[in-house]
């Protein structure tokens, strides 16, 4: 590749690595989490992240806005939500006869959709158009987003009482899922003096604009993909619909459903940000490994099966990847 482009993705690195740090400030314990997060940033996805309460997702999200110039909104999801409160409505004028839109809060750069499984279907199904065309139909007018535009959404594990299950198509919209765990003992020491301590707590401050997010969107599409990397990445996902061609029969009884398309492309938009983030203008196989679990986890869906067997999506993305020759 260029010299140019090399220089470009250093510098960009360099750029990202400094809004860490800026994170890193106020989060501790969860430089996964944040790595996850600057991945959808830089590579144009949405973001879902999993946990139970209490595990610095909401604090996670609002401080990587804090260190972005950009418009940040929060929705905060709740059972007796309506489609309006999300994207806008039309308001009457009597005086003039006339609709006037407000626009509603999806209107940002950063939108963090707080506890998005509190919500019914209907209000979920209101984000698709956002998060797929980037725009919102509000009566009768088509409205464009801003860009960037970046849904970071948390939700509460499934089995928690008030909670709705995402809808597929909504879920696949979703580059990413993260699942995120408790830190260490070490790390939860530290958040305790930094947050309980007798000092202030401790904030982030703006770092990174909003076009040298943009500039690194256009560095990524640039960075060399070999076609035996492209394969690789199709082979993982392929195997996900039929085990069985992959040479993995024992895996055809315990998934329901494959990844789709929208699997390979974000295989390879996820693992060409992670190799931005190492310093490299080129994909390897080991960003697309690196990065498969995130893409892959809520687009495989095991079977009856499988979860009688206490596997996972991960658990089988895992048997995936152990097995598809990496070139």
């Amino acid at each position: 590749m260029s010299d140019r482009l090399g220089d470009e993705v250093a510098k960009l690195q360099g750029r990202f690595t400094t809004l860490e740090a800026e994170v890193g400030k106020v989060l501790v314990g969860q430089g996964e989490m944040l790595r996850r997060l600057l991945l959808g940033l830089i590579a144009g996805g949405h973001v879902l992240l999993e946990g139970v309460p209490g595990l610095a997702k909401t604090l996670a999200i609002r401080t990587l806005a804090d260190a972005l110039d950009g418009v940040f909104s929060r929705i905060q999801f709740t059972p007796d939500m309506l489609p309006g409160d999300v994207i806008g409505t039309q308001i009457f004028n009597p005086r003039e006869g006339t609709y006037a839109i407000k626009k509603g809060p999806v209107f940002g750069n950063l939108i963090l959709a707080d506890e998005i499984n509190r919500a019914p279907a209907k209000v979920q199904s209101a984000l698709l158009e956002a998060m797929q065309e980037r725009q919102v139909t509000i009566g009768e007018h088509t409205l464009k987003l801003p860009e960037p535009f970046l849904v970071l959404a948390t939700q509460n594990p499934i089995d928690q009482e008030g909670t709705y299950p995402l809808p597929e198509a909504q879920l696949d919209r979703f580059m990413m899922k993260i699942k995120v765990g408790y830190p260490s003992r070490e790390d939860e020491v530290k958040i305790i003096d930094r947050m309980a301590g007798a000092g202030a707590e401790p904030t982030a401050s703006k770092v990174l604009t909003l076009a040298e997010v943009m500039a690194a969107r256009d560095v990524v599409r640039q960075i060399f993909v070999d076609d035996k990397v492209k394969r690789y990445a199709v082979d993982v996902v392929t195997a996900t619909r039929d085990p069985r061609a992959a040479g993995l029969p024992q895996l055809a009884a315990l998934i329901d459903n494959g990844a789709s398309v929208r699997a390979s492309i974000a295989l390879i938009k996820v693992g060409k940000a992670h190799a931005l983030l190492a310093g490299r203008d080129y994909l390897s196989p080991h960003d697309v490994k690196t990065v498969a679990h995130d893409v892959l986890r809520h687009r495989v869906l095991p079977s009856y099966e499988a979860e009688a067997q206490g596997k996972t999506a991960d658990h089988l993305v895992e048997q995936i990847l152990e097995n598809v020759p990496v070139p």
